[in-house]
């Protein structure tokens, strides 16, 4: 089966081509745009964005401009996320401060963000006010999500709830505004747009619990980056928290972490995950939220066929590897 980006991506690419023609007459402030755009990714948003679209009928050339309004939103998040993190590599390659350097990722961040809302500007004005609706409030509430990660830094006490709160708004509600997008385009009723959301969330959620099971437990070849990573920030994961709330005591959570040797760290850590039984908990949570978009599948007003595609995705989002 075709990953979903692939579906797509020719329409996507050649896009994004004509995208980076529009705004190609002042280099210094659209050639880092065009840059973040071209290291690629999964383009897992755009898609679900014509995914959405056609199962309502309507041709994907008519939802194009709201997936790369999406996805343009997306990397522009990338750019100031990086800053944020110090981030030197981004898909392997330099990020943009790095390659440039701060103000001129800033600005051109700033920029994206004003084309995303250009790119919206191609419907009609009832269409355009439903889909910037949800696309605000999309926006806030990865904003909210960063901000949420970033106060887990400076928090001794993180609760699982919080955790869960906080990938679903930094995650996992642009999936379910990538979908319910593309619905809207295609001139889905309120209902099926909700329902559509909600599917998006449940697997933006299962995607980022994998990404952290991946993270830990993943095999770096395919995973594309070092196993351990937020082991070694001491990021207050899913994994982190579960162990975290089942050890006897604070010494024993706390002196495995306190390791100076980095493999060592990484897999006294692992190990005590596992003791504690983080990695069976996590797969059984990434179970859980998959089981919730099925849900949202059944009552969905697709042919069997379309529904499948569905199920096959929200399955693969848990499931991958990398």
């Amino acid at each position: 089966m075709k990953k979903l980006g692939e579906i797509y991506s020719e329409s996507i690419e050649s896009a994004l081509e004509g995208f980076y023609e529009r705004y190609s007459h002042l280099p210094s402030l659209y050639t880092p745009t065009q840059y973040i755009l071209s290291l690629g990714g999964k383009r897992i948003r755009p898609a679900l964005v014509l995914l959405a679209a056609e199962s309502f009928g309507e041709k994907i050339e008519k939802a194009i401009d709201a997936a790369l309004a999406i996805e343009v939103f997306h990397n522009f998040t990338l750019v100031h996320d990086d800053i944020m993190d110090h981030a030197s590599m981004r898909r392997g390659k330099e990020t943009v401060h790095k390659r440039w350097d701060e103000n001129t990722a800033i600005l051109s961040g700033d920029v994206m963000m004003i084309q995303a809302y250009e790119l919206f500007e191609h419907y009609d004005k009832k269409t355009f006010k439903a889909v910037v609706r949800v696309f605000n409030s999309v926006a806030r509430y990865v904003c909210e999500g960063q901000q949420m990660d970033m106060d887990f830094e400076k928090e001794k006490d993180v609760t699982m709830a919080q955790y869960l709160r906080m990938i679903e708004l930094k995650t996992a509600v642009l999936l379910g505004g990538a979908l319910a997008i593309g619905a809207i385009v295609g001139a889905a009723s309120q209902k099926d747009v909700d329902n559509l959301y909600d599917f998006g969330r449940y697997i933006g959620i299962a995607f980022q619990l994998r990404d952290d099971y991946l993270d830990t437990y993943g095999d770096e070849s395919t995973f594309g980056k070092r196993i351990g990573g937020d082991i070694l920030e001491g990021k207050k994961t899913f994994l982190y928290i579960h162990t975290r709330n089942r050890c006897s005591s604070m010494e024993e959570f706390e002196k495995a972490f306190a390791i100076k040797d980095e493999e060592s760290r990484i897999e006294h850590v692992r190990e005590l995950f596992t003791a504690k039984g983080a990695d069976v908990a996590i797969c059984a949570e990434i179970e859980r939220f998959t089981a919730k978009a099925l849900e949202c599948v059944e009552r969905m007003p697709f042919s069997g066929e379309v529904k499948e595609r569905y199920r096959q995705l929200a399955r693969a989002l848990g499931g991958r590897t990398k």
